[in-house]
């Protein structure tokens, strides 16, 4: 009876699993293959398969979205996010998990807030502010925008891998001498790495899919982030859909990729909290 009860919840899982995976990669699958095909032939029937393969939609789609300079943009504000947000949060977050702070209250209060306030709320004060300082048309103060809107997230989340390191190994450290930046830097930063890293591919993703504060504050062609070229491939009246449908998916290549090299990492990073050793 229970071999019968272990093979059924098995199949039940399977099934589960099978149907989860068929909807997260239906969508990539529809996107590959309607890069394929002519705008007529997806307008016709988006789930056929291509008559003719037409691979110049993907060469048009590179040089009419100039995705040489634009993905240069996009890596340039994404990098700069990543190491700016990874180095202020793990400080943060080391200090806040490590010393008694009366006003933690308060301060988880106010993290909390800036994680869920919209960006709407504050963006028309950032663009008269960084129109006074010249800082439009600047992609690393966008980079700047984006680390503070991503900082707390990554500050409240660091800071649980650091509660989870016992304290014994930062006293054993001390004791043999060490000072507190090189118990932070030989010792935490080694075990709540998985944390980090977790942080740079959320972050990172955020950082090259978003929109609304590229284009505000990213007006010249020069300028601009791949997402917004992309945006831009549609026409007022007509758009070239395989042509549009294989920009998204040069666009999506680089973030997939790096999920599925970083999977095994990924995931310790997101069970995390355990200490390793």
């Amino acid at each position: 009876m229970r071999l019968v009860e272990s093979r059924l919840t098995l199949t039940v899982s399977y099934a589960l699993l099978a149907l989860f995976a068929f909807i997260a990669l239906f969508p990539i699958a529809l996107l590959v293959l309607n890069s394929l095909k002519p705008a007529a032939q997806i307008v016709q029937n988006p789930l056929a398969l291509p008559e003719t393969i037409r691979w110049e939609n993907f060469t048009n789609a590179w040089n009419h979205a100039r995705f040489s300079t634009t993905f240069l943009n996009s890596f340039i504000i994404t990098g700069t996010t990543i190491v700016l947000v990874c180095t202020t949060s793990s400080l943060t977050a080391y200090v806040i998990a490590r010393r008694k702070i009366k006003s933690w209250k308060i301060l988880t209060f106010y993290l909390l807030a800036t994680t869920t306030a919209p960006i709407q709320l504050y963006i028309f004060p950032l663009y008269f502010g960084f129109a006074k300082l010249g800082l439009i048309n600047n992609i690393f103060g966008v980079a700047l925008i984006y680390t503070a809107l991503y900082s707390p997230f990554a500050v409240m989340l660091l800071r649980t891998y650091f509660i989870a390191v016992p304290k014994e190994l930062e006293e054993a450290a001390i004791v043999d001498g060490a000072t507190h930046w090189q118990v932070f830097w030989r010792v935490m930063l080694p075990i709540v790495s998985p944390g980090i890293l977790t942080v740079a591919l959320i972050i990172g993703l955020n950082s090259w899919n978003e929109f609304l504060i590229a284009i505000t504050f990213l007006q010249k062609q020069e300028n601009v982030t791949a997402v917004i070229a992309f945006f831009l491939l549609s026409g007022q009246y007509s758009s070239d859909w395989g042509e549009i449908m294989a920009a998204a998916l040069i666009i999506v290549i680089p973030v997939v990729a790096l999920f599925v090299f970083m999977q095994k990492r990924f995931i310790e990073g997101m069970a995390g909290g355990s200490v390793k050793g």
